[in-house]
């Protein structure tokens, strides 16, 4: 079996419905709608997203991560026309800090079951998320949307020695946001920053962040060199497993989350391989 055929018999076998209906829809025609109608299930009340649609966030309430996984989900779908986008962004708006960020995780999520590395200080700072990128990139129009994107731009300008999760950040927001010029401007500034939290070698083991984890798709930005691209592109075509799927390079806390997780790694694995022209069929 090829690679997609391999995909799809480990998602049938392992994976949630709605990565199953996700590799449907992006893979043998399926109808987008029914991977809305399954996102539509993780959304709550407030407009947030949770109910372990990231699935180390096991509790039902809403958390602005599982937002981000949702509008990647969105982007993939190209369905910013959805009322679930307007809802998300009302919850963001809703949980915004005084310095315009969005906390990476709130402090209710101590009372719900969650991989132990989710803490969070009672009164937890707005955070670099991508969020406003991925509006921008779809010309969602929304109050939020304007101050957020300045939070962006002011830690940006601040940043120093990033983390992974905050490089990638900062990377999916300058590939996005409109002003070209600005972002280009800044990705000169701190791009050894953000390369600093790369990491290169395909021996390097633990829970590392490779350059496809930062460039899952071709980047407008001038990040990193095909020759890097397509060495690391082979990589993760020798790693799909005998199952047909792809793993996570962190632990695991309950044996649940090996074939979740592994699910929605496998649908990203399927993205980044199509954006760069690796898959057939």
């Amino acid at each position: 079996m090829d690679v997609l055929d391999r995909a799809e018999q480990y998602l049938l076998l392992h994976g949630r419905l709605i990565d199953r209906l996700r590799f449907a829809a992006m893979f043998r025609g399926g109808p987008r709608e029914r991977v809305l109608d399954a996102l539509r299930a993780y959304q709550n009340a407030d407009g947030g997203f949770g109910n372990a649609l990231e699935p180390d966030l096991r509790g039902a309430g809403s958390q602005p991560e599982p937002v981000e996984v949702a509008f990647w989900i969105l982007d993939e779908l190209d369905a910013f026309d959805s009322p679930m986008v307007t809802a998300a962004c009302d919850y963001l708006a809703s949980i915004t800090t005084p310095d315009g960020g969005v906390p990476w995780v709130l402090p209710s999520v101590m009372d719900t079951p969650r991989a132990p590395w989710w803490q969070t200080d009672d009164d937890p700072p707005g955070d670099l998320v991508p969020t406003a990128a991925l509006l921008h990139e779809h010309g969602v129009d929304h109050p939020w949307l304007a101050p957020a994107t300045e939070f962006c731009w002011s830690r940006i300008a601040a940043l120093k020695e990033p983390g992974a999760y905050q490089a990638g950040a900062v990377v999916t927001f300058l590939d996005r946001v409109p002003d070209r010029e600005r972002a280009e401007a800044e990705l000169a500034r701190v791009r050894d920053d953000l390369l600093a939290a790369v990491s290169f070698d395909l021996a390097a083991s633990g829970h590392v962040h490779f350059p496809l984890d930062f460039a899952p798709a071709p980047l407008r930005l001038p990040l990193f060199p095909q020759d890097v691209l397509d060495t690391h592109l082979d990589a993760l075509l020798a790693a799909q497993t005998e199952e047909g799927g792809w793993t996570a390079n962190w632990a695991m806390w309950t044996p649940l989350l090996e074939h979740e997780w592994g699910g929605h790694i496998t649908m990203e694995r399927l993205k980044t391989l199509r954006a760069y022209g690796r898959l057939t069929g």
